[in-house]
């Protein structure tokens, strides 16, 4: 029997070429190849070659980065010994059935690299490939699997065919393991910059993974948020001109006449009495200066809305993701204005 010969007579053209290269011992044993053949064809200069603990590649030579990845997928999936899975309709759609990990996705560098994250290195040049698994599984890291372990699995991205963590898990995952200040904040800056996520999600994940006591870290975040916050201002320019709006006043600060500072705000439309707020927080658990600035947002919207002046709060995520939804709630605002009782005098500061 050589690498070229038929596993068995069972039909295999629902799986991709990878597929039929990298196989486990059980499915190889479920084709017909007794242990003794697996062992035969893994000798030294044999066309086989195990990759991963009852994980091979069927043939010789490095492995790509698809082998390697499904390598890692296959070791780390609950049920590593499973069939491939099989189409529902054999020969319709995909010609190549996707193939089922349990409890398994690609996390850290690697999947920001499916992610085609610019500044993540290539995944040829990954000496260790992060997988993500249950909290409980008994698994263990070895050759170039790392075991990252969760309480709560994501939903995966697919792509490629290939489960990969969404960006917010997978950097923190990849963060927990850099000690570079620069890498670390040029990927945190990539993933709000190139749209991938907010600075919010991030941040949120990087506290559940405890990274926030981690200087770097830390100023990295900062850098985050201030992107972030740009991006928003820029998407909020954007949504008053390209939606016809009337022009606001932008970035001013509220007083009443002779009195207390009333809070900074990113629109005003005086006519109105309606003022607009980016809601960029990204508020880190534990962190007593985060909870202050939660109560802060919520005094000022109470006062202003006391005084008459309708807030419309807009998170970047919903300015990014329905701009024309999010222009329609500040255009109601702008005409129910006729109707309401006039609002308390303002003064109108420069921010």
């Amino acid at each position: 029997m050589n690498h070229n010969t038929p596993l068995s007579p069972r039909p295999l053209r629902h799986l991709s070429d990878v597929q039929l290269r990298v196989l486990t011992t059980a499915q190889l044993r479920s084709q017909g190849v007794s242990s003794a053949d697996i062992n035969a064809q893994c000798r030294p200069g044999g066309t086989w070659q195990q990759l991963l603990p009852g994980v091979y590649l069927l043939r010789p030579g490095p492995a790509t980065s698809e082998e390697r990845l499904r390598a890692v997928l296959l070791y780390a999936a609950r049920s590593p010994a499973a069939e491939p899975a099989v189409p529902a309709q054999p020969g319709a759609g995909e010609p190549h059935a996707p193939q089922r990990y349990a409890d398994a996705m690609i996390t850290g560098l690697a999947a920001l690299a499916l992610h085609r994250f610019s500044s993540a290195p290539p995944l040829l040049s990954l000496d260790r490939i992060d997988v993500l698994v249950p909290r409980l599984r008994r698994l263990r890291s070895t050759g170039c699997v790392r075991i990252v372990r969760t309480p709560g699995m994501p939903e995966p991205e697919q792509i490629t065919g290939i489960p990969v963590a969404p960006v917010p898990r997978a950097l923190a995952d990849a963060v927990a393991d850099l000690a570079d200040a620069g890498v670390v904040r040029r990927l945190l800056t990539e993933a709000v910059r190139g749209g991938h996520c907010e600075p919010a999600a991030v941040v949120k994940e990087l506290t559940q993974a405890r990274l926030l006591s981690r200087p770097h870290v830390v100023d990295a975040v900062d850098s985050l948020l201030a992107e972030g916050r740009a991006i928003a201002e820029d998407r909020l320019y954007r949504m008053v001109h390209e939606h016809g709006l009337p022009d606001p006043v932008w970035n001013v600060d509220l007083r009443l006449p002779g009195g207390p500072h009333l809070g900074g705000l990113d629109a005003y439309w005086p006519d109105h009495a309606v003022a607009l707020e980016l809601d960029t927080r990204a508020p880190r658990q534990g962190h007593r200066q985060d909870d202050a600035m939660w109560s802060e947002y919520a005094r000022k919207r109470e006062h202003l809305e006391r005084l008459g002046i309708t807030v419309v709060h807009i998170t970047p995520k919903k300015l990014r993701d329905s701009m024309e939804q999010q222009a329609t709630v500040v255009r109601t605002a702008l005409m129910a204005s006729a109707d309401r009782d006039p609002a308390a005098y303002v003064v109108v500061l420069p921010r």
